[in-house]
């Protein structure tokens, strides 16, 4: 099957790609590389040993899809293409909104147009707000989201199950994913912000290599077990493998019509501090950091029920926490081995 994958150079989405091969399946990149960068196709081309079908194009240009659309026969659409950072999404709002969902709005017309019957989308634990009731399971209420960025999740999953059920004809599965980290185990794709960080591991591996000062932990004082926020971090490995079972999922469902929502996690929560401590210990480094204020947006602690996704999709997490922060830490000394050659 080829499989369309939006933001497919970006973390997330270079990963699945490899997943998708190894599987089987065909994948085809769309990226503008407004949040990654084309370092991603180099690193998929040492691993897969050749290039990825790829097209640079904007998930809003319905010009430029229609023309991949015409071109491709795909069979399926993992929709990764989003703005993402919490705490951007709290200063530009209006940025996240039109651009999270008009490309949704314009992808689903266009699958349509070109009867391509499979999405994936990528979702977040972000549409749960702050859960009343821990761990979150798929029943769990949406309560309002802590930041627009959670907000679009919440949006355009609705506006994908209203469409399946109106008769589409689009099957589509939600991955709600907690916390995504590590590399990949080659050290040769990983997650690559453009300027600052806005997730924690990053911004952790740049303080180890001292491309960051300090690293700021934003906020002591929650209901925590040391007063950090509570966080359920999957490897992005295993979070790829779930996006390649939930289209083998998809496509055996007969009816023309289907829609679903699960949780990808591991089932288990760490705080910020248990997750710094773990990165010193098995990479034994020390890092710098302190504590600081609260970052707005920020929900206090979430980590997922994960039975549906185990029983249902057959996909459960494999790695460990060690290991994501293992790998993570491979993949930026990489980097910087990199950067440093090009410098000279």
């Amino acid at each position: 099957m080829k499989i369309l994958v939006t933001g497919g150079a970006g973390f997330i989405g270079s990963h699945t790609v490899v997943e998708l091969l190894n599987a089987g399946f065909e994948p085809v990149i769309i990226d503008n590389f407004s949040n990654s960068n084309r370092s991603a196709l180099a690193g998929l081309r040492q691993i897969l040993n050749h290039d990825v079908p790829f097209y640079e194009a904007d998930c809003n240009d319905a010009e430029a899809l229609n023309a991949i659309f015409e071109k491709e026969n795909f069979r399926g659409v993992i929709h990764f293409a989003a703005h993402k950072a919490v705490g951007e999404s709290v200063a530009k709002p209006l940025m996240y909104y039109r651009n999270n969902l008009d490309s949704t709005l314009l992808l689903l017309e266009t699958m349509q147009r070109y009867g391509v019957p499979n999405l994936v989308f990528s979702s977040s634990c972000t549409v749960y707000g702050q859960p009343e009731h821990l761990p979150v399971t798929e029943e769990t209420p949406r309560l309002p989201a802590q930041s627009p960025y959670g907000n679009t999740k919440a949006i355009c999953e609705d506006i994908i199950r209203d469409t399946v059920k109106a008769g589409g004809p689009v099957k589509s599965i939600a991955l709600r994913y907690f916390n995504p980290m590590g590399a990949h185990p080659s050290g040769l794709i990983g997650e690559l912000p453009l300027g600052v960080p806005g997730n924690l591991v990053p911004f952790i591996t740049q303080t180890a290599a001292g491309i960051r000062e300090k690293l700021t932990v934003h906020g002591g004082d929650y209901d925590t077990v040391d007063g950090t926020c509570i966080r359920d971090y999957i490897h992005v490995v295993d979070l790829a493998k779930a996006h390649v079972q939930a289209l083998r999922l998809l496509d055996s469902r007969e009816e023309t019509s289907y829609y679903d929502v699960f949780n990808v996690g591991t089932g288990n929560g760490q705080t910020v501090l248990e997750l710094i401590q773990t990165f010193e210990k098995v990479n034994n480094i020390k890092l710098n950091y302190s504590i600081g204020p609260r970052r707005p947006g920020d929900v206090e602690k979430i980590y997922a029920q994960v039975d549906k996704v185990n029983n249902v999709m057959g996909w459960r997490a494999e790695k460990t926490l060690a290991e994501g922060l293992q790998d993570a830490w491979r993949w930026e000394q990489n980097l910087q081995l990199k950067n440093s050659i090009v410098s000279e």
